[in-house]
């Protein structure tokens, strides 16, 4: 009796992400709840859980905690997908919605019981059987003493009519939480180390062999725990925003946690490659101070990284601080074709969380799955540019085509892929050098429906560069400045090569000039990653003299002097 005394004490409370001291003491004798309607085994076929990039029918909240902030999430959900509202009373929920302005268009309530706003963590997972097949719903222990969020699974199972398999009971109990767990939606699963101390009575391969059979993690990366973070959920600092490309949290030199951020980026670059076996990309995006200028231990966990992406939405935490439109410029860059959006977290972040923290994605029942590694920049002028793709849906896939081009402000060109079983291939044409291609894919089922990869083309695209300037570093190396060094050898004939360092994702040109300022060669024109670089200049077809190389990005610009002696 005590303890539902002491679980109706917390469920009335606006609960933080932590767990309060009160709650400290009631998880030392907490057995979490068990629902015996629901399935405790793994998936009775192999199964993918979603990336968040993908298609999703809904996005839940819980009205309870900071509505005004919760509002302007269902505004901009509604948008994209249904919205569904976990709480204790709708009709409240819809007068307070109308009165933030919030139309009431594409809503499903949900009347149950909870104790906080953080769906995130006590929220289901998602995964189809076979890749695209059936839509499973999977749950673990909530790693909290709130017995009504962790209950929650179980009732979305039950509205959207869907499996639920609970990793819940021995030998696959396994205590997790939502913010410390990501996925590539290709096997690939990420979290901090946090995951292990959390299960002291599984060792590592067993952790390991749980997230396989219920999630179908081929792999399982675990990176260190941050000094400062406080609740070490990796979507504080770190975020997938495709199969290939890693948004990471940056601090200055040295501050905070991040020496730690880096270490932990390091170890994944040295250690693993994306799904298709490239490098990962990697983008920073810098953590801003408090108001006060402060950072973590000193302030709150400020952070862009926690942040949704729904459908051709992406809701970003911002705080009205200066360093909030750098931080919607590099999503807009970063994720070409989206709509980024800016919902101001300053009430919120002291709780230890922000936008992700507080959504849970249900994906749709029939997906149109196509898998892409984006190509990457080439050299190659001679021969055309295969784009491969798997592509997938359980109602088989009637035409797959692939739409490209080398000027935004022109019509797309299309190709039609060939198929060989789930493999479908089509070939761009060969360009010249210091051309950009930007193409997508475009599928379409035995039921109608076509999907895109990216999601958001034909406003969102891959892109890539025919040029001569090669990446001479692993990608995502920090590098700390822009530098244009003396290219070598110097005196040359007929060739040269020039170095440069780019220190964020950047808009490059790198050009040649005589004496008179007449440009004599274009060697880079176009939108590169951070990181070092060579590239080699070719002067056979010049005269002997003085030229000049000119970088320039940004408001940034070095010219050094080449001498060319035939």
């Amino acid at each position: 009796m005590l303890l539902v005394f002491m679980y109706q004490a917390l469920y009335s409370q606006d609960l933080p992400h932590i767990m309060t001291d009160q709650e400290k003491a009631v998880y030392k004798n907490y057995v979490p709840p068990r629902s015996f309607t629901d399935d405790f085994n793994p998936p009775y076929s192999p199964v993918r859980t979603l990336a968040e990039w993908e298609e999703y029918q809904a996005v839940m909240v819980t009205w309870t905690s900071y509505p005004s902030i919760v509002a302007q999430i269902v505004d901009y959900v509604q948008d994209e997908c249904v919205c569904v509202i976990i709480c204790s009373d709708s009709n409240t929920v819809k007068t307070q919605l109308t009165s933030y302005g919030v139309p009431l268009t594409n809503l499903r309530f949900l009347i149950a019981g909870f104790n906080s706003v953080w769906c995130r963590d006590y929220g289901q997972w998602n995964a189809y059987t076979n890749d695209i097949d059936s839509l499973k719903m999977i749950d673990w222990v909530y790693n909290r003493p709130r017995p009504l969020d962790d209950q929650v699974p179980v009732y979305i199972a039950q509205m959207f009519n869907t499996p639920l398999h609970q990793a819940t009971s021995a030998p696959y109990d396994f205590t997790a939480t939502g913010g410390n767990f990501m996925v590539d939606g290709h096997g690939t699963g990420f979290s901090s180390k946090l995951i292990i101390t959390e299960n002291p009575t599984h060792t590592e391969a067993e952790i390991d062999t749980i997230a396989k059979k219920y999630m179908g993690l081929s792999r399982y990366i675990k990176m260190n725990t941050l000094p400062y973070d406080g609740i070490h959920h990796i979507d504080m600092h770190m975020k997938l925003l495709d199969e290939e490309t890693l948004l990471v949290g940056q601090y200055p030199t040295g501050v905070s946690d991040g020496p730690q951020i880096e270490l932990n980026l390091q170890y994944i670059l040295n250690n693993f490659q994306t799904c298709f076996g490239k490098p990962y990309k990697v983008v920073r995006i810098p953590q801003p101070p408090s108001s006060t200028g402060q950072y973590p231990p000193n302030s709150s966990y400020y952070t862009y990284t926690n942040s949704l992406i729904v459908n051709k939405t992406v809701i970003v935490p911002v705080y009205g601080l200066s360093q909030d439109t750098t931080a919607l410029r590099i999503y807009r860059e970063s994720m070409p074709g989206y709509r980024v959006v800016g919902i101001n977290c300053s009430s919120m972040i002291s709780a230890s969380g922000a936008i992700h923290c507080i959504t849970k994605e249900i994906g749709v029942f029939n997906p149109l799955f196509i898998s892409h590694s984006g190509l990457r920049n080439t050299s190659v002028t001679a021969s055309p540019y295969e784009v491969k793709a798997s592509i997938k849906s359980k109602n088989g896939i009637s035409n797959a085509k692939v739409y490209w081009r080398t000027d935004t402000t022109l019509a797309y060109s299309q190709l039609s892929m060939t198929q060989i079983a789930d493999t479908f291939k089509a070939y761009i044409p060969a360009q010249p050098l210091n051309k950009t291609v930007y193409y997508y894919i475009s599928a379409t089922n035995n039921s109608s429906k076509t999907v895109t990869k990216p999601y958001t083309a034909p406003a969102g695209y891959f892109k890539f560069m025919v040029t001569n300037s090669t990446v001479v570093n692993n990608e995502g190396e920090t590098v700390k400045e822009y530098k244009l060094y003396q290219n070598y050898p110097n005196p040359f004939n007929p060739g040269t090569v020039i170095r440069y360092h780019l220190s964020v994702i950047s808009n490059v040109s790198l050009k040649v000039y005589d004496l008179t300022g007449r440009e004599v060669q274009t060697l880079v024109n176009g939108r590169l990653q951070a990181g070092r670089y060579e590239v080699n200049f070719d002067g056979s077809m010049l005269p002997s003299g003085v030229y000049f190389c000119k970088l320039v990005s940004g408001d940034y610009s070095e010219v050094k002097k080449l001498t060319l002696i035939k």
